[in-house]
């Protein structure tokens, strides 16, 4: 696939091996190798309960079929779990997380209920004192979730870089609550990972869908707490279905192995996608 010239960006691109890869995954891939002529190949693969390592394989034998080779050898989160698990002890030193012993139907009671004296992000103000102990002393594991206002007061304002319409835009949080930083199943989340991962990896332009575009903001609220670089972020358009619908990797008739396999061509495959953004 040929790519105009373009300024030297570290891009990168992150699948997660849970699924084949649809047509929105081949149009991330082709922004992303497009602004950075060539990208880091990030497998997202922290997720042991849903991760699989045919899917990953997969992957590879798509990038290759699609034309857009990475730069170096592929990087798998798996293999940086000490990087994220020092993340999160510093933010637990700096007090600025807090765990969280609520099962996911109390956590749906408290976010569906109407806002009273108790926010609802404030899930460590729903269980006393006493329940928490208990359950931490039956071995009831916690998430741990970022105490959100308490970190903005930490950093000061923040902004990012809107690298499509060449913005800064300031950091809000005020739809997220207290966002959770650290899963109990895996220890990390793919907020906290994400920007371990981002600085590792010396990306300079962060390239994904529009879906994400508000998770920049925790993420570049992270970025401050913990004295890492803030890339600039191009949030693309979503490539939908024939019905109009965003695609997901249950749709199994858009992967790239099913479109593969009756026959499509890459250069047909190209010729569906939208434009490819530029830099701003």
């Amino acid at each position: 696939m040929n790519t105009e010239n373009t300024a030297h960006h570290v891009t990168r691109f992150a699948p997660s091996p849970t699924g084949e890869l649809h047509l929105g995954h081949a149009y991330s891939a082709m922004v992303a190798h497009h602004l950075g002529n060539g990208y880091v190949l990030r497998i997202d693969d922290i997720d042991h309960t849903r991760c699989r390592d045919h899917f990953t394989t997969g992957i590879l034998e798509d990038l290759c079929w699609l034309g857009l080779p990475w730069t170096g050898d592929p990087v798998f989160q798996s293999q940086r779990r000490d990087a994220y698990a020092d993340a999160l002890a510093r933010l637990q030193k700096m007090e600025l997380v807090y765990p969280c012993y609520l099962t996911r139907k109390e956590l749906s009671a408290v976010l569906s209920a109407p806002h009273g004296s108790t926010a609802p992000h404030a899930t460590d103000m729903v269980l006393p004192a006493v329940e928490m102990a208990r359950r931490a002393a039956d071995g009831s594991g916690a998430a741990w979730r970022l105490r959100t206002d308490a970190a903005l007061a930490h950093t000061g304002p923040l902004h990012w870089f809107d690298a499509r319409t060449g913005q800064m835009v300031p950091v809000d949080l005020s739809a997220h609550g207290d966002v959770v930083v650290a899963r109990r199943d895996i220890g990390t989340s793919y907020h906290l990972s994400v920007v371990i991962d981002d600085a590792l990896d010396g990306v300079t332009l962060v390239t994904r869908g529009a879906d994400l575009a508000d998770s920049t903001h925790v993420h570049r609220l992270l970025q401050g707490l913990l004295d890492l670089p803030g890339p600039a972020y191009l949030h693309h358009d979503l490539v939908s279905g024939d019905t109009g619908k965003r695609l997901a990797k249950r749709d199994h008739a858009t992967s790239l192995a099913s479109l593969r396999a009756h026959g499509m061509t890459v250069d047909n495959l190209v010729a569906q996608m939208p434009p490819l953004p530029s830099f701003r």
